[in-house]
């Protein structure tokens, strides 16, 4: 059966920026087709993550391998057929030597002719919002700039994971550490690794326990990473000093590079309680409050921010994401 006039058309993709000499600058392609210069973005393929949807997009488009970065408000308009376009954006940068093991994890991207764009062009940001065809494309740009005007456009993403569907603890035999996945938490770990590598991340920090081990070696194994295990993250460390558990979240915020953390759904409140103490307040109330938090094999992204140049342990949490990678 065919879609109706009022299916909603999902696309995606981000606004690609730099600094030069003091000058913030992004990139616009222009399409033939439609004789106008926008952002470069696309369509989500059947099945396709919204954030997998945005890399795939703005490399074919552009040419660009990127990391996604903080989101960007979105636009919905009316198509000549009737149907509604929502398309989703994020401020994104240039994969640069650090975010070669996720780019590393990606498939290879098919470019797109020159009958679909024919130029690409870096812009400072005053031209560009005067070169942008479509009104409403202004509408991201102008958060982009408020976000560089406050400081807080260059930030590091840090991925909250709970880790896939488990065996469960009444049908399990073995010992807690060795309960594996389910064939659902193996394939809601294989479909991790896109959204993993949209953000551009290069550490991997996990629970040792099987199960989270294994929510991550999809990623691990494409991006050719060693994670790196840590017992305050397990079930059993966290019940017994909560403490040495929020203390090692405390330092993956503070971590320089994109990173991923996986842990067990017991030690989510804990973790939540350190983000939201790193959070102002509109981001804090946009965190999960309720058990179970996050859904097998569901990521929370914080995107991290440092307050201050000369103090590299002060960070903030500016913006938060829940994604849900498979079935979403």
């Amino acid at each position: 059966m065919s879609a109706g006039p009022t299916a909603l058309v999902r696309a995606a993709g981000a606004l690609v920026w730099r600094v030069r000499q003091g000058r913030l600058q992004v990139v616009l392609v222009h399409r033939p087709r439609y004789k106008d210069w926008s952002w470069p973005k696309g369509k989500l393929e059947p099945g396709e993550h919204v954030t997998t949807a945005a890399v795939r997009e703005v490399e074919e488009e552009s040419g660009l391998e990127i990391v996604l970065g903080r989101p960007l408000p979105g636009l919905e308009y009316k198509l000549a057929d009737g149907r509604r376009k929502r398309v989703h954006y994020w401020a994104a940068q240039v994969a640069g030597r650090p975010d070669r093991p996720a780019v590393h994890a990606r498939p290879p991207a098919v470019h797109a002719s020159r009958d679909e764009i024919d130029a690409v062009r870096w812009a400072d940001v005053d031209v560009a919002r005067k070169r942008l065809t479509r009104e409403d494309d202004r509408i991201p740009l102008d958060a982009l700039v408020a976000a560089h005007e406050a400081g807080t456009l260059d930030t590091r993403a840090v991925l909250v994971v709970r880790h896939g569907r488990a065996k469960s603890r009444s049908s399990w035999k073995g010992e807690e550490g060795t309960r594996p996945l389910t064939d659902v938490g193996r394939l809601q770990a294989g479909a991790l690794v896109p959204v993993l590598s949209a953000y551009g991340v290069a550490d991997v920090v996990t629970s040792p326990w099987l199960r989270c081990c294994a929510t991550v070696e999809p990623y691990t194994t494409a991006a050719g990473l060693t994670p790196d295990r840590r017992e305050p993250l397990t079930e059993a460390e966290h019940a017994d000093s909560p403490e040495k558990t929020a203390e090692a979240v405390a330092a993956v915020l503070r971590t320089r590079s994109d990173l991923a953390l996986c842990t067990h759904r017991p030690v989510l409140p804990t973790v939540l309680d350190v983000v939201r103490a790193h959070a102002p307040e509109d981001v804090r109330d946009r965190l999960p409050a309720e058990n179970p938090y996050l859904r097998p094999g569901q990521v929370l992204v914080c995107h991290v921010v440092r307050t201050d140049r000369d103090a590299p342990d002060e960070v903030r949490v500016e913006d938060v994401e829940l994604h849900t990678p498979l079935g979403s």
